[in-house]
């Protein structure tokens, strides 16, 4: 034990100081082992995921159009233009393929069986710690409070429920494809999936000042796309022929050879849905949007689809808009690929 004193005070003060200084001089040792990762959103892990998947040796063009560079008017033009198609304003587009039809469930099946990826619907889903059974959203025209309803046991395999087959249906495009899902097979293709600013390029073809992909006609829109006839969801007349998904070819092609690109069903774009895009084209990159802000962003579909009708949402017009977010499967929406140049 030690005391202090008169004669002993001034020596302990003076250790302490030196021991006070001594010790702001030593450094600080740190570990430099430990290291703060940063963790990945959902759609981080997503992406990278499908980085991961594997690619064929070559691209395919055999079934694909090529489309020259050009410019045109983007937008809305008639009087059905909705807020989110304005304004119109001019877009310069470089050269690039883009797939003839629908990818189609035998394409699909191709991709799946080579690299034994599983679609977002048919993963179990957790939200805010609960697990629900894997499915997808299936329309029910009985319920105008509720048109689509989540149906377990719905995928691409089973568009409509368990109980539904797409047998016999390898040429329909395939559905109840997140944008996730159309993604990975893009990736295995070595393609992408086009920007909006390609899709109505490519949709109006050479008629690029027209109402639909075959001209400003309704009348002749039976002959040229599958979408809804008569008192939507209620009463559908089928002129068309079809109440669900049509082989891809089975309608007129726009002025460009291309099928479908117009009704059947919606197709997914690459890039994130706002609904005033038009308003904040400096904020794109490479041609498209990509901002990702959260689980809920919306991804842009174009084309509409075979619930379409005239009196509704008339997707099948060149200009319009639709969006889901990007981990949504659908019975009406499916996608086709594009290789930029």
């Amino acid at each position: 034990m030690i005391f202090f004193t008169r004669a002993n005070t001034n020596y302990y003060l003076i250790l302490l100081l030196v021991l006070t200084i001594s010790c702001k001089k030593k450094p600080i040792k740190t570990n430099t082992s430990i290291t703060t990762e940063k963790k990945l959103t959902f759609h981080e892990k997503y992406l990278e995921e499908i980085s991961k998947l594997p690619r064929l040796k070559e691209t395919d063009t055999t079934n694909m159009v090529f489309l020259p560079s050009g410019s045109f008017s983007m937008g809305g033009v008639s009087r059905q233009a909705r807020e989110n198609e304005l304004p119109q304003h001019k877009e310069n587009v470089s050269e690039f393929w883009i797939d003839r039809h629908e990818v189609t469930n035998a394409q699909f099946k191709k991709f799946i069986d080579a690299t034994n990826y599983i679609t977002t619907a048919e993963r179990k889903i957790e939200i805010e710690g609960k697990k629900y059974a894997p499915g997808a959203l299936v329309f029910n025209g009985d319920n105008p409070n509720n048109w689509w309803l989540f149906i377990k046991g719905a995928n691409w395999k089973h568009p409509f429920g368990p109980e539904s087959s797409i047998d016999t249906k390898d040429e329909h495009p395939v559905v109840q494809v997140s944008w996730y899902d159309a993604m990975a097979y893009a990736h295995w293709v070595n393609k992408k999936l086009p920007s909006e600013v390609q899709y109505e390029f490519a949709s109006r073809g050479k008629l690029q000042s027209n109402t639909y992909p075959w001209g400003n006609s309704y009348s002749d829109a039976h002959l040229n796309a599958n979408f809804f006839q008569g008192k939507f969801p209620s009463k559908n007349t089928l002129n068309d022929k079809h109440e669900k998904t049509a082989k891809t070819g089975s309608y007129l092609p726009n002025s460009v050879g291309l099928y479908d690109i117009s009704g059947n069903v919606w197709e997914w774009c690459l890039d994130t849905y706002y609904p005033d895009a038009y308003e904040k084209l400096d904020k794109r990159r490479a041609g498209y949007f990509s901002q990702h802000h959260n689980t809920q962003q919306q991804k842009v579909m174009r084309g509409g689809s075979y619930l379409c009708n005239e009196s509704y949402c008339t997707g099948y017009r060149s200009s319009a808009r639709m969006s889901s977010t990007p981990d949504t499967g659908l019975e009406h929406t499916g996608f086709r690929c594009v290789i930029s140049l």
